[in-house]
């Protein structure tokens, strides 16, 4: 199976960006932050049609239905896959200006050579020619991404996964792409939910150690760590809601840490400085381990409280949150830095009010750079943003790179938009330096993130 990179939504816009474009294009795709499943790909069972590929698992058609007022049966409901698809292109046949619309044209153009508009008149039609490739290529997990030409990817994993299907991965020689777990601390550092001192109950029996003091707890953190690193882990990350006000010294995190294991009552200002605690925690941490530290601010998790009681997490009823307060992260990586433990570090805001704060407060610390536009802001628009913003207020160079943060194994050809942003944005900036442009453009496509990774 090859994929039909001619077929792709064209976003370019000069002569002078299709020069740049045709550079990078065909470049490798390092996606170093994503949610496919180290079980599909290690198991790598053929897709059944594109209604399987496309609409199980993925929240941002689902908004996208629920938007046009699909019925939630034929969104996440029992209806069966072909009238979910009939209602999903309907949808994307009206969705002018939504990326989604451009993204489903670009996969079913790369990986089916299908380059007419999905709609109601074309769903039927579309449904039987990526089903027939399909069966006939038998495309599953890893074919995708062989075709899309990916060389690296690191899945999100809790501390307590057992990654082992990541060994298994890492096993079959036969497969020649590198798939990492990234280090999701989400759960670690969420001390006001309910479930904490369980979570923490399963974090120290996995390690191996007791947990029964702040002290058990960094260790049991410690030898997750060290597992997660052998396996090539390079990145963590977070993406819980707020952002700690407050870091609670040794002893104070020590105490508060007791209350919550022990079922008593902690207040919201001890939590807070408990989650703070953690941060520098870890922090210093990844930079003894050579870590990349990722920040996801300002998002608002399962809004609909109705609807996360009957769908669950991860459901398309989060939404942008009001900025993270700059101070808050401020002090933060001055902690961090103070300490001599600020690691490589990516902030990403879900807010684009924050880019500018977040932008010049990067610039004041050596190795934090501003991730590209995310979730709801990784638009055409979204990217040219956070590209106006970082090259005006900081250096260009200093953005690592595309990601999918998907679940979806077609979601590949996202980097092919990116790519062409990218080359419309330098082209219109480069004055005629056409050899510094092409240098930064592969930097941003490919460079950055290949050193970060170090799969140069």
């Amino acid at each position: 199976m090859v994929g039909y990179r001619d077929k792709t939504v064209r976003l370019i816009r000069s002569p002078e960006a299709e020069e740049l474009y045709r550079e990078v294009r065909d470049l490798p795709i390092i996606d170093y932050h994503c949610h496919l499943s180290p079980e599909e790909i290690y198991e790598d069972r053929p897709f059944g049609n594109i209604g399987e590929i496309w609409l199980l698992g993925d929240h941002y058609k689902w908004r996208l239905e629920r938007g046009f007022g699909v019925d939630e049966e034929l969104v996440t409901g029992s209806a069966d896959m072909k009238s979910r698809f009939r209602a999903f292109a309907e949808t994307v046949g009206y969705a002018f200006g939504n990326p989604i619309k451009d993204w489903v044209q670009s996969e079913l153009g790369f990986f089916f050579g299908i380059d007419e508009p999905l709609n109601r008149e074309t769903a039927d039609r579309i449904w039987d020619k990526a089903n027939a490739a399909i069966a006939e290529n038998a495309m599953s997990p890893r074919k995708l991404m062989e075709a899309a030409g990916v060389k690296y990817v690191a899945t999100t994993d809790d501390p307590c996964d057992d990654l082992h299907w990541h060994d298994l991965i890492a096993a079959d020689k036969s497969f020649g792409i590198k798939v990492v777990p990234s280090f999701r601390t989400d759960r670690l550092v969420s001390a006001d939910k309910p479930d904490y001192a369980e979570y923490v109950a399963r974090l120290a029996s996995v390690a191996g150690v007791s947990a029964d003091t702040f002290d058990g707890f960094k260790a049991a953190v410690r030898a997750r760590l060290d597992l997660f690193v052998s396996r090539g882990c390079k990145f963590s990350d977070v993406g819980v809601e707020g952002f700690p006000s407050a870091i609670a010294d040794d002893e104070a995190a020590a105490r508060i840490y007791s209350d919550i294991i022990n079922g008593k009552r902690v207040s919201a200002e001890d939590a807070d400085a408990f989650k703070g605690a953690v941060y520098l925690f870890l922090a210093r941490e990844y930079a003894e381990r050579g870590m990349v530290m990722q920040l996801h601010l300002s998002v608002a998790r399962n809004c609909n409280s109705r609807m996360f009681a009957e769908k669950g997490a991860d459901g398309g009823f989060d939404c942008v949150a009001d900025p993270v307060p700059t101070a808050s992260v401020r002090a933060m990586l001055d902690a961090m830095n103070n300490a001599g433990s600020l690691p490589e570090t990516i902030i990403y805001s879900l807010n684009p009010t924050a880019y500018y704060p977040l932008t010049t407060l990067a610039g004041a610390f050596r190795r934090v750079h501003i991730g590209i536009s995310w979730w709801f802001c990784d638009h055409e628009r979204g990217m040219r943003e956070t590209l106006d913003t970082v090259g005006e207020l900081g250096h260009i160079c200093s953005i690592v790179g595309m990601l999918t943060d998907s679940r979806s194994f077609l979601s590949y050809t996202r980097h092919d938009y990116y790519r062409q942003i990218v080359c419309n944005w330098l082209a219109d900036r480069a004055r005629g330096d056409k050899d510094r442009a092409a240098e930064v453009a592969y930097r941003l496509c490919y460079g950055n993130a290949a050193e970060l990774t170090e799969e140069k």
